[in-house]
């Protein structure tokens, strides 16, 4: 476990330097800490360590994680070195027929990627009489077989989404292909904070629109030189 701290610290010292460089703050970046490869043992590390906000790509594995460690945070209320609670982000690609196991749990969406999806989640939210903040996610990179809407068709989708009454879309999700090209990481980082602004500049949005989910545990660092407020990180801290 104490190699997890030290991760954690690389970690920060990256952030923190590449905030530095970019006249940013430490405070405008959120670290949402992705534990699919990591037992629960240390997953609850991570949480004894301070971080709140934690992220899964499965919809079985949301609900499997956030249980136990709503039952370990229960067991520890006595703690006060521990949060009351954590935040769950579905970071992964959501079906629609899962919509309604993630509401409740997740406290952001960061998949949202066709028109229909975001409708199922306005439906079913409404049923709750919840209003669950979403992103946008966009295919910046031109992969075929990533997820995402292609930029082209982001304003008329953003457009259509904002007309839904029971889900709040605060911001845009994107990722990089896994390259050691740091000039292409950088385009499709790049292009997002480029879309990000004109949606915002044109009002298209409203003024929660404030979030750009981007940077995994290989080139996060860019990410937040071009703009990130969220970073997904999972494997910089269970794998090493």
């Amino acid at each position: 476990m104490a190699k997890i701290f030290e991760r954690i610290e690389r970690i920060k010292d990256t952030i923190n330097s590449a905030c530095a460089r970019t006249g940013r703050g430490p405070n405008e970046i959120k670290l949402v800490v992705v534990t699919k490869s990591a037992t629960i043992e240390a997953v609850k590390e991570v949480i004894r360590l301070g971080l709140a906000d934690l992220g899964e790509n499965r919809v079985q594995q949301l609900k499997k994680v956030s249980a136990q460690i709503a039952d370990f945070l229960e067991k520890a209320d006595d703690d006060s070195t521990l949060p009351v609670k954590v935040n769950w982000h579905m970071v992964g690609h959501l079906q629609r027929n899962k919509v309604r196991h993630v509401l409740g749990i997740a406290s952001l969406i960061h998949s949202v990627d066709t028109l229909r999806l975001a409708e199922e989640i306005n439906a079913a939210a409404a049923k709750l009489s919840l209003c669950p903040k979403v992103l946008l996610q966009i295919n910046t990179s031109n992969e075929p077989q990533k997820y995402g809407v292609p930029v082209g068709a982001v304003t008329h989708l953003t457009e259509q989404i904002e007309t839904l009454p029971n889900l709040k879309l605060i911001g845009l999700m994107t990722m990089a292909p896994l390259t050691h090209n740091k000039d292409v990481v950088r385009a499709c980082f790049a292009r997002a904070r480029e879309l990000f602004i004109e949606m915002r500049g044109e009002k298209i949005v409203g003024p929660q629109f404030v979030e750009l989910s981007m940077g995994m545990s290989s080139d996060y660092e860019v990410a937040i030189e071009e703009g990130a407020t969220i970073l997904r990180i999972g494997s910089a801290i269970f794998a090493g």
